[in-house]
């Protein structure tokens, strides 16, 4: 973790329902979803197909349409061959109409009506059996059969659906139709019967040189249609079944594959929210290589991230409380001793002891004060286009302006031409040059050179600040970025500094995606002849 970062806000923790929710087995909110939406997907393609009322109604179309074909011909064949003069007038010959009525309905199986001009009906198949007889011929039904449960529960759900999926259809009287046609019209008529099926009718006129005598009517029912229309829809239904189990299995495969590893993970950062210790870990799921996996890699480093922040922030709590008790330390000695001593001039040196000692608790907790708001403004503060040249170059200016007790002198050297353009907070980016020519010019001699060096490699921008001073300790060119570092030189006072000048740089620099770091400069002979800081920046594309 960086200086100055803060704890985050407090989040919102689970209540305890919620947590014990995480810990409830059965059917998830993502399965129910996935199966809600499959389901109702195909359950919304099957009740379109079980209204298969144009189907139905083509085929009762089609029976009419052979039904006129038929009563045409038996019409025609009645006109012909039944019909005879009496007198000046035509009649319908009664013996032979029958005999025509019964060959012809025996022969299509279907019932036939011959109705004369005045209502009378002249002939019935249905009393037809044979010659001049009225014998009714009807075949037996097979004799039944248990053949278990199986078969009762078959039946049983076909009865269901069949009333279930019973079809409405408008009917037309059949003495609508046989007025019609006696009046030499063509008519039908669909008459709904007790037993749930149509009644199918049409009715023709028997003619002789365009005289209307009577009327034939044939007449069928709808079983056949309503058999085959109920073996669509079971066949539907069939399939149905069939696309709906595979449905539900791979719906719950699929919710398995998301909601499962989904709850894994929301079981495991609860453990980690309310554990005390680091043994919680979150499940391992890179070898998904999908989105969950990626979900579940990047669960880990935030965690391992909140442990090290977590570690960071009680490092920097200690670190804190390590700088603040050295001078109330010497600041309560003081206090104690000055109020058992009499002699003025030893309590004006304790009182200037005092004095520094509320001075650098003050500078101490400005700094402190300063780095802990630091990640929160940088977190939230919008990134511009800075002109780092034309910023360096400006800081240079001021430093020649501004009267300088030990005559530094401030150079910038440019080894590339051209516009230099970052990404970042222009003050933030002041403060760190600030920061870092501020401890060239504290560890320079009287009448040293400090340069500032700029050029670009690729992509990156690299600023040198380059100081004459004794460089730094051996071993050190890391942990001088660390909080609270101090390396001052002999001739400065103590306490004038906080230590949290090139933490705070370093910090400022990370987030601008950059690198800072530090090394000596040596000659030729081996010796050090100063310190370099070097900053790199990527450019703004």
């Amino acid at each position: 973790m960086r200086s100055g970062e803060k704890l985050p806000e407090k989040p919102q923790v689970l209540s305890g329902a919620d947590s014990n929710h995480l810990k409830r087995s059965g059917m998830s909110p993502i399965t129910r979803r996935i199966l809600a939406i499959n389901v109702l997907a195909l359950a919304l393609l099957v009740v379109g197909l079980l209204f298969v009322g144009q189907y139905r109604q083509s085929l009762i179309d089609s029976e009419l349409a052979a039904l006129n074909i038929q009563a045409k011909l038996f019409a025609a064949a009645i006109g012909e061959a039944a019909v005879g003069n009496r007198g000046s007038k035509q009649h319908v010959q009664t013996e032979r109409a029958r005999q025509i009525v019964r060959r012809l309905s025996l022969t299509t199986g279907t019932y036939a009506q011959l109705i004369l001009a005045n209502g009378k009906v002249l002939t019935d198949s249905r009393s037809l059996g044979g010659r001049g007889g009225a014998v009714q011929v009807e075949e037996l039904p097979p004799p039944k059969t248990d053949n278990g449960m199986t078969e009762k529960l078959s039946n049983g759900f076909e009865g269901f659906l069949r009333r279930l999926l019973r079809d409405t259809t408008d009917t037309t009287e059949l003495s609508v139709a046989t007025k019609i046609a006696l009046n030499g019209e063509h008519g039908t008529a669909i008459e709904s019967q007790t037993s749930g099926t149509l009644s199918l009718s049409v009715a023709v006129p028997v003619q002789r040189y365009k005289q209307v005598l009577a009327a034939l009517t044939l007449t069928t029912d709808s079983r056949q249609i309503d058999d085959a229309v109920f073996q669509v829809r079971l066949d539907i239904f069939k399939v149905f079944g069939v696309a709906l189990l595979v449905t539900v299995l791979l719906s719950i495969y699929l919710a398995s594959t998301i909601a499962r590893p989904l709850k894994r993970l929301a079981v495991a950062t609860e453990q980690i929210r309310s554990g005390h210790s680091r043994h919680y870990a979150v499940p391992d799921l890179l070898a998904r290589k999908d989105e969950i996996g990626e979900l579940g890699n990047m669960l880990n480093v935030m965690t391992e991230a909140l442990w090290q922040r977590m570690d960071a922030i009680e490092r920097f709590a200690a670190d804190v409380a390590h700088e603040i008790k050295n001078p109330l330390t010497s600041l309560r000695s003081a206090v104690e001793t000055v109020s058992r001593i009499e002699d003025p001039e030893q309590q004006k040196k304790l009182m200037s002891i005092i004095l520094d000692d509320i001075q650098r608790l003050d500078r101490l907790i400005s700094d402190i004060s300063d780095a802990s708001r630091l990640d929160a403004e940088l977190s939230r503060a919008k990134m511009a286009p800075v002109d780092l040249d034309g910023l360096l170059e400006t800081l240079v200016d001021l430093h020649d302006v501004a009267i300088d007790d030990h005559g530094i002198d401030l150079n910038l050297i440019r080894e590339n031409t051209g516009e230099i353009v970052i990404q970042g907070l222009e003050d933030r980016i002041v403060q760190v040059f600030r920061n870092l020519i501020g401890n060239a010019v504290s560890f320079s001699p009287d009448n040293a050179s400090i340069t500032l060096r700029i050029s670009t490699e690729d992509a990156w921008v690299k600023i040198c600040v380059e100081d004459e001073g004794p460089g730094l300790p051996p071993g050190t060119e890391e942990s001088i970025f660390d909080r609270f570092y101090q390396e001052r030189p002999d001739s400065e006072k103590f306490g004038t500094h906080s230590g949290l000048g090139l933490s705070i740089s370093k910090q400022i620099i990370d987030v601008h995606g950059g690198e800072i770091s530090a090394q000596n400069l040596i000659n030729e002979a081996g010796d050090i002849t100063g310190a370099c800081f070097i900053v790199r920046l990527p450019q703004a594309e």
